[in-house]
């Protein structure tokens, strides 16, 4: 046992208390408008996790302006899935080491609940490795973000009680941000259980529709797993990848630019 492999019992009251809070519907009831808040929030950040702390910072898989790269780093670390340098480091880490002993969050060796979420709650994996993210952790204005995660989802949430009182906090911070932290983690451990290979990549990384239409294209895992650095996950036509289309509107407006795809002789194979 190790202090990446042993829970703090203290760092578990936060999830405990956030997941309690979803309770709350039972008091504040549901609306239309309550509804449609948390399903947007839960838009707006999945593109921002997906789009940007991942495809983005953990894979540079495009580029873009200073100020915008810090705009998306505020939505992704409204979502309470810790600062943008952190979330990258440990995926660097995951591809490095994928499904070995080494890999914090692999079902093969750890098992579906501690891939899924008990490797965040270990002491030994709450700092960020600032030297597997050196290209990021030149800009203050990121590292202010990692050392102050937390400062972000209070305030979004502070914010939707001012507009809406409990309903809003309820369902666009607490409901939204726990769907969201479980379909993003979903790809750290049933995408590495469920689903289809194309490719052998030497891990358990599956390809699963239901994931991707989750996670808007994160859950086309074995095709990521072959080629990381593409900004495009779903390689065929067929294969639904909302964050790209999100991206490639990015890149039309001029937001971002370069976007990396997958090499043609991967395309081949069917």
């Amino acid at each position: 046992m190790t202090d990446k492999t042993v829970v703090d019992w203290f760092r578990v009251i936060p999830f405990i208390a956030v997941h309690a809070a979803c309770l709350g519907v039972i008091w504040v009831g549901w609306s239309w408008s309550a509804i449609a808040v948390a399903a947007s929030l839960y838009a707006l950040r999945m593109f921002a996790i997906t789009g940007f702390y991942h495809r983005y910072f953990s894979h540079r898989s495009f580029k873009t302006s200073r100020p915008a790269q810090f705009v998306f780093a505020l939505l992704g670390a409204s979502s309470a899935q810790r600062g943008p340098l952190w979330w990258a480091a440990h995926h660097r880490h995951h591809h490095r080491h994928s499904d070995t002993e080494h890999d914090v969050h692999s079902p093969r060796h750890h098992g579906f609940w501690w891939a899924h979420m008990g490797w965040i709650t270990a002491p030994g994996n709450f700092p960020t490795n600032f030297e597997a993210v050196r290209d990021l952790a030149k800009y203050p204005e990121l590292r202010f973000l990692d050392r102050f995660d937390i400062f972000v989802p209070f305030l979004l949430a502070v914010t939707l009680f001012l507009i809406g009182s409990w309903q809003l906090l309820v369902w666009g911070f607490f409901i939204s941000t726990v769907v969201l932290f479980h379909c993003t983690c979903f790809i750290n451990s049933l995408a590495h259980q469920m689903g289809t290979q194309r490719y052998d990549t030497g891990d358990d990384s599956r390809n699963s529709l239901l994931l991707a239409l989750l996670t808007f294209g994160e859950g086309w895992h074995n095709n990521h797993h072959r080629y990381p650095g593409a900004a495009r996950q779903g390689f065929f036509w067929w294969e639904v990848d909302i964050t790209y289309y999100g991206l490639q509107m990015l890149e039309k407006l001029r937001i971002i630019s370069d976007l990396r795809q997958p090499p043609e002789r991967l395309l081949q194979r069917t």
